[in-house]
C-alpha cells in the first residue's frame, strides 16, 4: 500500500482519517489526497529578491542518513588512531589521489570521482531532532541541543524541500518536492520539526510518501483508481469523500480536522496523469536495474527517486527507513550506540553501498547527475572513541557530507577533521552553508525572500555557499 500524509498532522488525526477512507472504499493517495492539496487562503507567490545563483541542477535528491551515521567507518577512517578510535574496519583507497573510505563501501569508492565530501559539517548539537532540525531547515532550533522530536509548530522553519516548492510556479501533476518512503522520528508519535513547511502554510508542504517499493505485490494502480471503477462510481465516491470530510470536520472543531478538505478536482488531476502514475511504476524498470539498486526498502526508494526526478520533481528526499526488527528503542537506523561494527557489516552499509552507488552510476550513465544534485547526509556523527557497548555515542562536532552531480565538481575533500575524527581543523561548514549551497545549485539565491508570519522579510538561507565545491 502506497499513501500520502501531511507531515504536520498529529498521528492520531492521521489514523482516523485514515481509517475512515478504507472503509469508504478510497485510497489514501487516490481520493485521500485533496488533504495535502489545500492552500492557505489569499497565499500569493514568493518573490526572489536579488542575488544570483549558479543554478546549474534542475533538481536534488537528499539522501537522508538518520541516526547520525560514523565518519570513521564511512567518509573520515582514522587508521593511524587509537583502537577504541579507529575501530575495527581499514579504509580502502578510491581513484581520487588523498581520499580513502571505509572498506564497507567498496562500491561508493568506485564512484569517489563523482563525489566532493565536505569532512567538516558542525552543529555541536547531539540531539537527534534540534541537530536534525539544523540540517534540514539550516536554522538551528531555537530549544538548542535539546530533543525536539514531537514538537512541530507552525512557526518552524521550512525544510529545503519547502522553501523549494515554495519558489516553484504551480503545476498540474507531481509536486515539485516529494519525501519517501517514511517520515523521520524518534518513536513512531514523535515526529521531527523541520520536515514540512512551518510558517510558509501547508501549501508549501512536500508530499510525504508513505511506501515500500520492494514489496513484491508493490501496485502502483493504486496511484489512481481501481481498475473496476468506472467514471460513474468514480464520481459517486467524490461526493462519498466530500461528505466523509464534511463529517470530520465537524467532529471534533479542532482545527486540526479543519485543514482538510478541498482541492479535490485537482487531486484527481493528478491522479489522471500519466506521467505520475509512470513515475511510480517501478516493474517498468529492467530487474538488472532493480537489482543494482537493492531489493530492499531504501535501494528500491533511491530508484524511485531517480523516476520521480525524471518526471520533473524538482526535490526528492529519501529518509533511511526504519526496516523489519528495527525498533525504536537499541540502535535503530544509524544510531549504533551498540554494536557498531556488526551493526555496519549487516544492516547499515550494504544496502546503503549498493543503493547510494547505484544512483550516482545510473544518473551519470543517463547524462542526468550533471542536472541532478546528490546530497548525502545525516544530522551529526558519533564519538571518536568507542563505548564499552561496542558503539559510539551522539556526535555533533563534526561529521560529512557529500555532494555529486549538478555542477558540483567531483574527486575532491573539503574540509578536514583533527587525528581521531572529534573536531574540526579546516574547512568548517555550517549547515546554512549546506542549504545556501544546495539552493544556489538550484537556482533559488540564498538570499531569496520569504516571510515570516508577521510579514517579515527573511533570506531562504544565512549561510555561505560552499564556493570550492562548485
Amino acid at each position: 500500500m502506497l499513501r500520502i500524509e501531511d507531515p504536520s498532522t498529529p498521528l492520531r488525526d492521521r489514523v482516523t482519517r485514515r481509517e475512515v477512507l478504507t472503509v469508504g472504499g478510497l485510497t489514501a493517495l487516490g481520493l485521500g489526497l485533496p488533504t495535502l492539496l489545500r492552500a492557505e487562503t489569499g497565499a500569493s507567490r514568493p518573490r526572489l529578491a536579488g542575488g544570483s545563483s549558479f543554478g546549474r541542477a534542475k533538481a536534488c535528491i537528499l539522501l537522508w542518513m538518520g541516526g547520525g551515521p560514523p565518519q570513521h567507518e564511512t567518509w573520515d577512517p582514522k587508521p593511524d588512531a587509537p583502537a577504541e578510535v579507529r575501530g575495527e574496519f581499514k579504509p580502502i583507497a578510491t581513484p581520487v589521489t588523498g581520499l580513502r573510505v571505509g572498506e564497507l563501501m567498496p562500491l561508493v569508492a568506485a564512484q569517489a570521482e563523482k563525489v566532493c565530501v565536505v569532512r567538516a559539517v558542525s552543529t555541536g548539537v547531539n540531539a537527534h531532532s534540534s541537530s536534525g532540525y539544523w540540517v534540514l531547515t539550516g536554522v538551528p532550533h531555537p530549544r538548542g541541543d535539546v530533543e525536539v522530536a514531537g514538537q512541530i509548530t507552525a512557526g518552524d522553519w521550512p525544510c529545503v524541500g519547502a522553501v523549494v516548492r515554495h519558489f516553484t510556479p504551480p503545476r498540474k501533476g507531481l509536486p515539485p518536492a516529494v519525501t519517501l518512503p517514511e517520515h523521520i522520528f524518534n518513536n513512531p508519535n514523535d515526529l521531527w520539526p523541520g520536515q514540512n513547511a512551518g510558517f510558509l502554510g501547508r501549501a508549501a508542504d512536500p508530499w510525504l510518501v508513505h511506501c515500500d517499493p520492494a514489496r513484491p505485490d508493490f501496485d502502483l494502480r493504486e496511484v489512481g483508481p481501481p481498475p473496476d471503477v468506472t467514471a460513474v462510481r468514480f464520481d459517486d465516491r467524490r461526493g462519498l469523500l466530500d461528505q466523509v470530510n464534511r463529517h470530520l470536520d465537524g467532529v471534533a472543531g479542532s482545527g486540526a480536522m479543519a485543514r482538510y478538505g478541498g482541492h479535490t478536482r485537482q487531486a484527481f488531476d493528478i491522479v489522471a496523469d500519466r506521467a505520475a502514475r509512470r513515475a511510480f511504476d517501478l516493474t517498468a524498470e529492467p530487474a538488472r536495474v532493480r537489482d543494482r539498486y537493492g531489493r530492499h526498502k531504501f535501494g528500491q526508494s533511491c530508484l524511485l527517486a531517480r523516476r520521480l526526478v525524471e518526471a520533473g520533481v524538482r526535490l526528492v528526499q529519501v529518509n533511511w527507513p526504519r526496516e523489519p526488527g528495527d525498533s525504536s528503542s537499541g540502535n535503530p537506523v544509524w544510531d549504533t550506540h551498540s554494536k557498531n561494527a556488526d551493526r555496519l557489516k549487516t544492516a547499515l552499509m550494504p544496502p546503503m553501498d549498493r543503493a547510494y552507488s547505484a544512483l550516482l552510476e545510473d544518473l551519470g550513465q543517463r547524462g542526468l547527475l550533471a542536472e541532478t544534485l546528490v546530497v548525502w547526509v545525516g544530522e551529526f556523527g558519533r564519538t571518536p572513541k568507542i563505548n564499552g557497548a561496542g558503539g559510539r555515542d551522539h556526535w555533533g562536532e563534526v561529521f560529512p557530507a557529500v555532494l555529486a552531480g549538478g555542477g558540483v565538481r567531483g574527486g575532491q575533500v573539503i574540509g578536514a577533521s583533527d587525528k581521531i575524527g572529534g573536531h574540526p581543523t579546516d574547512g568548517r561548514v555550517r549547515p546554512e552553508d549546506l542549504t545556501a549551497t544546495v539552493f544556489h545549485c538550484l537556482g533559488i539565491p540564498p538570499d531569496a525572500e520569504i516571510r515570516d508570519p508577521l510579514g517579515r522579510p527573511l533570506p531562504v538561507s544565512r549561510g555561505e555557499v560552499i564556493g570550492k565545491a562548485v
